[in-house]
């Protein structure tokens, strides 16, 4: 008879509770495979049929997934519910099922930027259709889509990143490397996870504070704290920070190489399609990033210190679609609770505060942010009961914002 430690720790038969997502999950490949499946097919038809207007669309594959179609599968098929119980915990851990389907995600999410930079530069290709090279237009889609499929892989990265597993840790600095954001393997571990909802973290986004002017703060505040940290780091083992041991260089030495390889063989024209989808790749992460903690704020204690992490101190949802593409990332209160916890047994906490949506939802109304304030600040004052000064508030708006909202 097995005790309840073994079940906590140990047990690793296959236990009579399987994970209704189990096979649900082979859709998050879907984003970096679509091109394949998707939009060569579709390219190749419209053309052969001479729908030569629609063959356009398939181009914007990437923009089309992540701002309308997981949006409206999330309203569709709404909530998740599914927790695992305490008992198969250990055994959804050691199954390797799961973390077969993150390592799978990097093959095609690199044959997908090889595919995007050949067709950026072919200057004939007959094959789908098409006369001559592709419209600019084309080309400005495919580079959206590419950088979407790297955005959602700064996820699969981030996923890895916090695995102990020396393979997963390197798999997760080449997940990064085709965004230029290998930076974030150090800050989000070292720095994020300890100052999370606090003014000294660049990734907690504050009320008052529009996705548009955090933005510029989080990319800059997040690529000085990596650098900090590795100094400091480096300094104890009595290292220059300008040397290979430094984790930020190597990373940025990963981006040079793949940049340059692409650059060598498909021509300096894919160069700034390869910037452009960089940018779209981190902006990705960085509006999930202000989202997760907007205003959210970890209260002092007697001795001065912030209060630990806690599941009211990240903005939480539990929608399905948005839940599979994501690898649960919307369970973030649990996230911070366990990082190494891997993303099958990532459990949706009571008490947390939950978002009206799904992050694909949220993502496109935190870009117009009269929207987001409407529906998010209301939000953020029935958290602290109608005191918004416990909120994280804009430095040099405390005041406005405390009077337009009201002190408890």
């Amino acid at each position: 008879m097995s005790t309840e430690s073994d079940a906590v720790v140990g047990r690793t038969e296959a236990p009579a509770w399987r994970d209704p997502k189990r096979y649900l999950w082979l859709w998050g490949l879907f984003a970096p495979a679509g091109m394949f499946v998707i939009g060569l097919p579709a390219i190749w038809g419209l053309n052969h049929l001479g729908l030569h207007a629609l063959a356009h669309v398939p181009y914007w594959l990437g923009p089309i997934l992540i701002y309308l179609v997981i949006p409206a599968a999330d309203l569709l098929f709404g909530p998740d519910g599914s927790n695992p119980p305490d008992e198969v915990m250990a055994y959804l851990e050691n199954d390797k099922y799961y973390r077969y389907l993150t390592y799978a995600y990097l093959p095609f999410q690199y044959a997908t930027l090889i595919l995007v930079c050949y067709l950026i530069s072919a200057p004939h290709i007959g094959w789908l259709g098409i006369s001559g090279g592709l419209a600019v237009a084309d080309k400005i889609g495919l580079a959206l889509t590419v950088g979407m499929v790297g955005g959602i892989g700064i996820n699969t990265a981030h996923e890895l990143g916090h695995k102990k597993v020396e393979l997963e840790r390197w798999l997760s600095r080449i997940a990064l490397a085709q965004s230029c954001y290998g930076h974030f393997y150090i800050e989000h571990n070292r720095g994020h996870h300890v100052r999370v909802a606090t003014p000294e973290d660049p990734a907690s986004s504050r009320v008052g504070e529009t996705f548009w002017s955090f933005w510029p703060r989080t990319v800059w505040g997040s690529l000085k704290s990596a650098w900090h940290l590795e100094k400091v780091r480096l300094a104890r083992q009595n290292r220059s920070p300008w040397s290979y041991h430094n984790d930020v260089l190597s990373a940025w030495a990963m981006s040079v190489v793949l940049f340059g390889a692409l650059v060598a063989g498909f021509g300096i024209q894919v160069l700034p399609y390869l910037v452009l989808q960089a940018v779209v790749g981190f902006s990705l992460l960085e509006a999930v990033n202000y989202l997760e903690h907007y205003g959210l704020l970890r209260q002092h204690t007697p001795s001065g210190r912030y209060e630990r992490p806690l599941p009211e101190h990240s903005w939480n949802s539990d929608h399905i679609v948005t839940n599979i593409f994501l690898y649960h990332l919307q369970r973030h209160s649990d996230h911070h609770a366990y990082p190494t916890r891997r993303y099958q047994t990532l459990r949706s906490w009571d008490g947390a505060p939950n978002l009206p949506s799904g992050y694909a939802s949220m993502i496109m109304l935190a870009y117009v942010p009269p929207l987001w304030r409407r529906v998010m600040d209301k939000r953020v004052l029935a958290h602290y009961g109608g005191d918004i000064s416990k909120a994280n508030l804009r430095p040099g708006r405390e005041a406005a914002i405390i009077e337009q909202y009201g002190r408890a």
